[in-house]
């Protein structure tokens, strides 16, 4: 079956190794983030999907602090294998910061009383609709990226060093760059342990 969309989707991988040479500029890619996200559905049209793109300098404060965090609670005499793989995304060219916020999804919940406990999970499916977005649409311009979560033990110092308003809830980190070495093979479950189709 040829579908192009479906070609996107299997082109998206999780790609670790990762490099500056990236033939999009920082205008480029920052565009492209913020039209997939734009245009990534969410319930009741909520729009509850916050993104910040770090380049540079910046994109390196973040694994910095990532890796300072991780210090204090990792043991020491495994911390080289941390600092390795926290390196490898600071090599990259940038990161994306997915968050949700929670002043979108407050107001809902009283609006829409009925449906309260329901808008937390929902603004969770937002996140990863605009998180796949966001890395599909990097694939397709042959740029690598891997979703990473170190919420929350980053939160309060992400808000603090970017001024971010308190409502914004941290949901993952997107380390991107030139796909230095490709992704290995990926294996599935069988189509008859996950689908149930009836005619």
């Amino acid at each position: 079956m040829s579908n192009a969309f479906l070609d996107v989707i299997k082109a998206r991988r999780s790609i670790y190794a990762i490099g500056r040479n990236v033939t999009l500029s920082e205008d480029q890619i920052a565009t492209l983030v913020k039209e997939a996200v734009k245009h990534s559905p969410s319930s009741f049209n909520s729009q509850s999907s916050r993104v910040v793109v770090l380049f540079g300098n910046q994109h390196e404060k973040l694994w910095d602090i990532i890796k300072e965090t991780l210090r204090k609670i990792v043991p020491a005499a495994s911390f080289a294998t941390t600092e390795t793989k926290l390196a490898s995304f600071a090599a990259g060219k940038g990161t994306v910061l997915f968050f949700e916020d929670t002043n979108v999804i407050d107001v809902l919940q009283k609006q829409f009383a009925a449906y309260a406990d329901n808008f937390p999970i929902w603004s969770e499916h937002s996140t990863g609709i605009a998180q796949f977005s966001v890395w599909s649409a990097l694939a397709q311009e042959r740029i690598g990226a891997s979703l990473q979560h170190y919420n929350p033990l980053i939160d309060d110092e992400v808000k603090s060093t970017w001024e971010l308003p308190p409502s914004w809830k941290l949901r993952a980190q997107m380390p991107f760059g030139s796909i230095e070495q490709a992704a290995g093979e990926k294996s599935f479950i069988a189509d008859e342990e996950r689908f149930r189709i009836f005619k």
